[in-house]
């Protein structure tokens, strides 16, 4: 239900109910004398200030707030718990079933520093096993959780600001401390839509196994990971901004959080931007850069026992960040995902798939998969000449069933073979990253341990000479070019094959030089 078409209980100076008045009205913010608890929730609408709440930004509202959704949840018909303009000084608050929080303009949830022997619910147990971070395995000792939910809305114009938590590191664990803006897991049914939040701790969002889960309008300015999307099901995000300059900004995982392997799956992310502005310049309408290095993805992975199924982003901005990366590496399937329509300017691998066997899981679990993955209508400008985009999975397990199409991929260039790793380390086990195999003997794409890759009119460019091959094909097999043009120095190979079993390049331009090492069955050039 939309708040706007809701009305407020405005009561008399005895503390009887008198005429609804819609939201604005003058009288609906008066200060009459607090009624009876019974008579409070008339109208569904909770307002924490008529409860108590100070607003002021030093005294602490959280003990007062939680006793209002507590009043709002109580007879299971819920309401919403509405928050006037003001600075809501906060430590833990607490969710329940069918209620909402909303924030109007110029409302701020503020998480507090722990101070005088109070701060935050402390950790619950948790997962109870070592294949994930901590953060991963704790949702209590945040500003704003639910464990356990249905029907749950954190929504409105105003500000969640996690000022006081702690962002990761020893201190995630210390007593009293905070570390996430908003925790739900095991919940079904949530919408958080329309706030803004900035310094959201180690995670802004941590959502683990929410199902029917959708973010909506978000803008999110955090010195750590935006939104991490864990073990859930019927994901919908969409029109939101994330600027995380430090970490990941939308981020989807199956971790072993909830001790089994559970994708994450039937998810889409559309109409979005990501990026790795300076933090707070986001939201205060500067957008300050640096240099590369940023990060402010999208990401599959890292943590991937239960594996991806069934995504489909599209129509996404990237700026001065990493590109979108793919990973598996915990033994979980990563399949089935379309990805189209996304620009991208001053980012370091503008795309990266990487299936791995890091295995950081139970024993016996075998090396997962990365398949059935299309990529279309890209256009990269000005990205790392360090890093091209990478598909590589590892000896004996191939990425397979890859198209890429219709891809304008635009490098800096200006380096040589001799500023590159001729021959990368596989480092199997290695966490995955666009930087794990140092600066790369392609100046487009490098493409490794594939079996089944579709790559059409796709177009790799550099502004600056460069006198690395524009792509680099390594223990690979039925690979296919189709109408694609690249930059070339002169005696320099557009491709450089090395142990590829079937190679085709189709083309109406006259076929750029080729050099072949090692082994290959060559069908056509």
């Amino acid at each position: 239900m939309s708040l706007s078409r809701r009305r407020i209980v405005t009561w008399g100076a005895a503390g009887a109910a008198g005429a609804a008045l819609p939201f604005g009205s003058a009288a609906a913010f008066a200060d009459p004398p607090i009624p009876a608890p019974e008579t409070r929730a008339l109208g569904r609408v909770f307002d924490v200030t008529r409860f108590g709440a100070k607003g002021d930004g030093v005294t602490i509202d959280s003990d007062v707030i939680n006793q209002v959704i507590e009043a709002a949840a109580a007879d299971g018909r819920g309401g919403t718990v509405y928050f006037p303009a003001g600075t809501y000084a906060c430590y833990s608050i607490h969710l329940q079933s069918n209620v909402e929080l909303y924030l109007a303009h110029n409302a701020t949830i503020l998480a507090a520093a722990p101070a005088n022997g109070r701060g935050y619910d402390p950790a619950e147990p948790g997962a109870g096993n070592p294949f994930q971070d901590f953060g991963h395995s704790h949702w209590h000792n945040s500003l704003i959780w639910g464990e356990n939910l249905t029907n749950v809305t954190i929504a409105g114009p105003g500000k969640i600001d996690g000022k006081g938590l702690v962002r990761s590191g020893a201190a995630e664990s210390a007593p009293l401390n905070g570390n996430k803006a908003i925790a739900l897991k095991l919940c079904r049914n949530v919408l958080i839509q329309d706030v803004t939040i900035v310094n959201g701790g180690h995670f802004g969002i941590l959502p683990t196994g929410v199902d029917n889960f959708r973010i909506d309008g978000l803008v999110i300015d955090t010195n750590r990971d935006g939104i991490n999307v864990d073990c859930c099901k019927n994901v919908r995000i969409s029109n939101t901004t994330v600027n995380s300059p430090n970490d990941d900004a939308i981020v989807l995982k199956s971790s072993f959080a909830l001790n089994e392997a559970r994708a994450t799956e039937n998810v889409t992310i559309d109409n979005c931007m990501v990026s790795g502005y300076d933090l707070g310049t986001l939201v205060d309408g500067t957008f300050k850069t640096g240099n590369f290095g940023r990060t402010g993805r999208i990401k599959f992975g890292t943590e991937s026992n239960g594996g991806f199924r069934n995504i489909a982003i599209s129509n996404v901005v990237f700026e001065f960040c990493r590109g979108l990366a793919l990973e598996t590496v915990d033994g979980g399937l990563l399949e089935d995902v379309t990805i189209s329509n996304l620009t991208m300017r001053n980012v370091q691998m503008p795309i990266f798939m990487r299936l791995g066997a890091r295995m950081r899981g139970p024993a016996g679990v075998p090396v997962g998969s990365l398949r059935r993955v299309s990529i279309s209508n890209v256009i990269a400008h000005n990205a790392d000449p360090r890093y091209p985009s990478t598909i590589a999975g590892i000896p004996g397990h191939d990425i397979e069933n890859i198209r890429i199409s219709d891809v304008r991929h635009h490098m800096l260039g200006g380096l040589t073979p001799a500023d590159a790793v001729a021959d990368p380390p596989e480092l199997d086990n290695a966490y995955p990253e666009p930087t794990m195999f140092g600066t790369l003997p392609a100046y487009g794409f490098f493409i490794r341990h594939v079996n089944g890759l579709d790559m059409d009119n796709v177009e790799v460019r550099y502004e600056t000479t460069d006198t690395r091959p524009a792509v680099v094909v390594r223990h690979a097999a039925d690979v296919d070019f189709h109408h694609c043009r690249a930059d070339k120095a002169p005696d320099v190979p557009t491709f450089l094959l090395d142990d590829v079993d079937g190679f085709m390049v189709s083309t109406s331009r006259p076929v750029a030089d080729t050099t072949i090492t090692d082994h290959i069955d060559h069908k056509e050039l």
